[in-house]
């Protein structure tokens, strides 16, 4: 049964972060057409792109800091599943010598 969770919690993260890749994919691209069809002058869209460079540094910094959380919670959870598959061993162990 732990196997499965443990299945379905690395297929969430797998998502998480293909979602978060499709996301920044289209966002550059979106910015590529912007500047292509902009009706504004060089130094304007210059400041625009530079606005929107700070945005996806931020967006990135963000999400860098829920997958580090993400992998943080993970880690413990596998950590806890090891201490208790070690504590079932040696109690099954235990039973076994008598």
């Amino acid at each position: 049964m732990t196997h499965e969770i443990e299945e379905r919690t690395e297929d969430t993260q797998s998502n998480f972060t293909g979602n978060v890749a499709w996301f920044l994919a289209g966002a550059c691209i979106g910015a590529a057409f912007a500047v292509l069809y902009a009706p504004k002058s060089g130094k304007e869209t210059r400041q625009y792109l530079a606005g929107k460079v700070q945005q996806s540094k931020d967006a990135v910094a963000d999400t860098s800091s829920g997958i580090v959380e993400a992998s943080r919670d993970m880690f413990e959870r596998g950590k806890q599943l090891v201490d208790d598959a070690a504590d079932l061993f040696e109690r099954g162990r235990k039973l076994v010598k008598g």
